[in-house]
Formats: C-alpha cells, sequence, structure tokens
C-alpha cells in the first residue's frame, strides 16, 4: 500500500509542478508587460517634458517679437510722421 500511495502522489505532483510552471510563466509574462508599459510610460513623459519646454520657449520667443515688432511700426510710423513725402497735402490751397 506504501507503494500504491506513493505512485498515486507522482502524478498529482507532476501536475501540481506543470501548473506552477504554468501560473510562473503567465507571472513573467505579464511582469515584462508591466516593464514595458512603464518604460512607454516613462519616456511619454520625457517626450511630454521635452514638448511642454519647447512650448515655453516658442511662447518666450514669440512675446520677443512682439515687443521688437511693436518698437518696429513706432519707428516707422515715426518716420513716416517726420517725412514730408507721406505728409497729407491739401489740394486746394495748391490750386490757388
Amino acid at each position: 500500500s506504501r507503494i500504491r500511495s506513493s505512485e498515486a502522489e507522482r502524478p498529482r505532483s507532476t501536475m501540481m509542478n506543470a501548473d506552477m510552471d504554468a501560473v510562473e510563466a503567465e507571472n513573467q509574462v505579464e511582469l515584462e508587460e508591466k516593464t514595458r508599459l512603464i518604460n512607454q510610460v516613462l519616456e511619454l513623459q520625457h517626450t511630454l517634458e521635452d514638448l511642454s519646454a519647447r512650448v515655453d520657449a516658442v511662447k518666450e520667443e514669440n512675446l520677443k517679437l512682439k515687443s521688437e515688432n511693436q518698437v518696429l511700426g513706432q519707428y516707422i510710423e515715426n518716420l513716416m510722421s517726420a517725412s514730408s513725402v507721406f505728409q497729407t497735402t491739401d489740394t486746394k490751397s495748391k490750386r490757388k
């Protein structure tokens, strides 16, 4: 009877080992997938940080350009008002 019980236990323990191996393999796949997703999230975070920094730089450059355009616009307006070529002429007074 001793031999029979150990023979009966062998297939059961082999099945348990196979089940455990399957569970370990599944856990390994899940772990690899989680690792891949974490790496992807980190990469996307870095990309977002880079894009955010680029947007800030572009905003700053845009503000500088707006300011320069205002200065240039005022300068051109002053030049035009000081030049006789751009002065409005009164055609009635010239005919007299």
